[in-house]
């Protein structure tokens, strides 16, 4: 037992500092109005992608660059133009689409270039966009998209069964481009930079154990993100619905990012809110 827990002390650490972290979060958002657990994610693995970036800055090759700072500039364009797609105000306070394509198209950029300079150290996840690696990247993408199918059209059964509502087709161009919002920031944040730094903590405890363990964290922390008012609400109804959304539309793309790229469980994301666009959820 002793072995275990020096063996496993980081680990258990960050898994302790999340768990206080949405508990307290859960408490206090009882009675002060506090910036939400996304909102609050988002900082510190912002931050995180700052202090990498300047200390492996050197490191990056142009790819990184241009494919960080091309995906942040279609994300923020995009965002003006959404119709289907309306994220919570940021902090409370970036409402407009011009506010929210500033801060989701630099948070973008930022968290590539994060996860890209990790990537350089032999981080887990690979992005095959920055390396140049075209072909694996059109593999991968159809290999996203093929795993990502049947769970997208289960997707729109269960908002339609959940919600008790209809479908409404809407504008599948419109379905099609702001289902890029979630799918690449969502992806960008979680499943690149902060799985990548959470595995450089992991990496000098866990060496072989590492990359799964921080895919877990981090799959973990990105589905329960979504729950902020059922966590206050009823707790055990959402620790019991994020499980299921875990397994079925967490645990593939970690899958895909660790086993094959970033691009993969982009592209898996992408189709996932493609689709319930269309459908009008």
């Amino acid at each position: 037992m002793k072995r275990f827990l020096v063996r496993y002390r980081v680990f258990l650490v960050l898994l302790a500092g999340l768990l206080a972290l949405f508990v307290g979060r859960t408490l206090l958002a009882a009675r002060y109005r506090i910036p939400r657990l996304d909102d609050l994610f988002t900082i510190g693995v912002l931050v995180g992608s700052l202090a990498v970036l300047i200390r492996w800055r050197r490191d990056l090759r142009r790819g990184d660059w241009a494919a960080a700072l091309a995906l942040g500039a279609l994300v923020g364009v995009g965002m003006g133009f959404a119709t289907l797609f309306t994220p919570y105000p940021f902090l409370g306070v970036a409402r407009s689409h011009l506010a929210q394509g500033a801060v989701r198209g630099c948070s973008t950029a930022l968290a590539l270039l994060g996860g890209a300079a990790v990537m350089r150290q032999g981080g887990p996840v690979q992005f095959r966009a920055a390396r140049g690696e075209w072909r694996t990247f059109g593999r991968s993408v159809l290999v996203g998209l093929g795993v990502g199918a049947p769970l997208a059209a289960l997707n729109v059964y269960a908002l339609q069964f959940t919600q008790g509502q209809s479908i409404h087709w809407q504008n599948p161009l419109a379905a099609v481009l702001d289902a890029l919002q979630p799918g690449v920031v969502e992806e960008s944040i979680y499943r690149f930079a902060f799985l990548g730094l959470l595995w450089l903590a992991l990496r000098a405890s866990l060496p072989e154990q590492a990359a799964w363990l921080a895919g877990l964290l981090a799959l973990l922390v990105h589905n329960y993100v979504h729950f902020d008012d059922l966590w206050l609400q009823a707790p055990w109804v959402a620790l019991g619905m994020g499980l299921v959304m875990a397994l079925l539309w967490g645990v593939p793309p970690t899958v895909l990012a660790l086993r094959r790229d970033l691009d993969s469980a982009m592209a898996f994301h992408w189709l996932q809110d493609a689709a319930r666009f269309w459908a009008g959820y």
